[in-house]
């Protein structure tokens, strides 16, 4: 007790004492005010770069505080709201960044899943393609194109509009993987996925198999909005002199073994 009466009798020691307090005391009341200022929430983000149609798993994310401030109605906080879900097919989440919602969505919403959905009298068509006939890859599914017819007859090139205001489903490559505008690894096309009318289907077909043609997407701006129509008359006679087309009917009665040929 005496150690403690002589220590407070001291005045140097009674001040150090009352400066270390008010030093500790200003510390969690700054701490204080400033956690009452940000009101920090934590929230997911990417462990690395999560790419396209990329299914997310517990495994691709940790949790962090950040300001709420920060943080608008967009953003995904509750981890619950991730698991199971794909990266949109237009995005992919960089490694550190937080979760939107425009950018996570049920595999249902996915671009190959409304295939199944296209309307009754379509078809889907497969159009091969390069990094060249693409414009170098500039073409991206939502995008509407033209399709040109182009030949060589009578050592003339021939050339037109096969079918105009085609909306394109998808892009793939070599692979079968999909290409989106935002991709972090974009790769070369090798395929652009559309659907066209039954009528329209068999025109594609015929002229994707007669000799020396080739088939040619012309993109548009983005205010190109056309219907889908047949394109130029004089295009579509040579494909119709050309080749043959035999009704659904009319195949089931060929014998199997024997091959049918294209009219060239």
């Amino acid at each position: 007790m005496k150690f403690f009466s002589k220590l407070f009798h001291n005045k140097s020691i009674v001040t150090l004492l009352s400066l270390i307090a008010c030093i500790v005391i200003l510390f969690f009341a700054y701490r204080y005010r400033v956690n009452t200022a940000i009101n920090a929430v934590s929230v997911p983000i990417a462990k690395r770069d999560i790419q396209a149609r990329e299914e997310i798993t517990e495994d691709l994310f940790t949790t962090v505080k950040v300001a709420h401030s920060m943080i608008t109605s967009n953003v995904i906080i509750n981890k619950n709201d991730l698991l199971g879900k794909y990266v949109n097919y237009n995005t992919y989440i960089p490694e550190g960044g937080m979760f939107y919602r425009s950018a996570v969505v049920e595999w249902k919403q996915m671009p190959d899943s409304a295939w199944a959905d296209i309307q009754e009298g379509y078809t889907i068509f497969s159009l091969k393609v390069n990094s060249t006939s693409t414009f170098g890859n500039s073409i991206y599914p939502g995008d509407k194109i033209d399709l040109y017819y182009q030949n060589t007859v009578n050592n003339k090139m021939f050339l037109g509009p096969l079918i105009e205001g085609i909306e394109v489903l998808a892009v793939k490559d070599e692979n079968g993987s999909h290409i989106f505008k935002k991709s972090a690894e974009q790769k070369n096309a090798e395929a652009l996925i559309f659907a066209v009318p039954d009528e329209m289907f068999s025109v594609i077909k015929r002229a994707y198999y007669i000799s020396g043609g080739t088939i040619l997407p012309v993109p548009r701006n983005a205010s190109y909005n056309a219907e889908t129509t047949l394109g130029n008359e004089k295009i579509l006679s040579y494909i119709e002199s050309n080749s043959q087309y035999l009704e659904p009917d009319i195949i089931e009665k060929i014998d199997v073994d024997k091959s049918i040929t294209v009219i060239e």
